[in-house]
């Protein structure tokens, strides 16, 4: 997918230009900064489709960088950081990241998150009202929630929910098929690949995160049920 901007927001200048020479290599222009505040600098004056950022960086922290990206874009956002705890990479992804690789990492890695990243994200959005045919259906409705197909918004009640890229394909896979119940390599298959036992957690956090935006009562969902020893099921009760 050529001719999209990817933002490094990295201080290390050696995995800067690692990166940009890979990145570039497939077709991307890319663009750094060596800080969290040059990183939103950047953002707000140009068109950026995708970031990476760094956890520990000068100025603000890939965090509070990725908090600010998360109130007014939906670009996908892949995290780097030295940091291989699991409470880390939870924290990421609640944030709002839809990738968390730890360093050292391989650089044909990283180019292919990206690929993958943004192949999900412009699927999700270019949808066409022209390419549907007059009969199709344009919006699914679960209770109190719809999803409107040709923009991609869920509502509940009338408002609009936020959720990451990632989040958005889980949704409208489970809203497709109220009732059917998906296993998480499914669900898994449908934001980033093949799924490995590692993966768990990260699946059970965009649960935990879809639930706690349209759950009433997020500990006992009325929604998105656990089926114990198979995954997840969307239904209405």
């Amino acid at each position: 997918m050529p001719n999209k901007n990817i933002l490094i927001a990295e201080d290390d200048a050696d995995i800067v230009e690692l990166l940009s020479l890979y990145l570039t290599g497939e077709g991307y222009t890319v663009f750094s900064a060596e800080n969290g505040l040059a990183a939103l600098e950047r953002i707000a004056s140009t068109k950026i489709d995708l970031a990476i950022l760094d956890i520990m960086m000068p100025e603000m922290n890939g965090y509070d960088v990725l908090k600010r990206i998360r109130e007014s874009h939906n670009f996908p956002v892949i995290m780097l950081s030295a940091k291989e705890l699991d409470t880390d990479r939870i924290l990421g992804l609640n944030l709002g990241a839809d990738a968390y690789l730890t360093k050292p990492f391989n650089p044909l890695e990283v180019v292919a998150y990206v690929k993958s990243a943004l192949r999900r994200y412009y699927d999700l959005g270019a949808s066409d009202p022209g390419d549907r045919s007059p009969g199709e259906e344009h919006s699914l409705v679960v209770g109190e929630l719809e999803l409107d197909l040709l923009k991609f918004i869920l509502r509940k009640r009338g408002r609009i929910v936020p959720l990451t890229p990632a989040e958005m394909k889980i949704v409208v896979k489970l809203m497709s098929a109220p009732g059917r119940v998906y296993t998480k390599a499914q669900l898994y298959a449908c934001i980033g690949g093949e799924f490995y036992e590692s993966d768990d957690n990260t699946m059970m956090v965009h649960i935990s995160n879809i639930r706690s935006k349209i759950e009433d009562d997020p500990s006992n969902p009325r929604y998105i049920k656990t089926v114990r020893g198979l995954g997840y099921k969307i239904e209405a009760n």
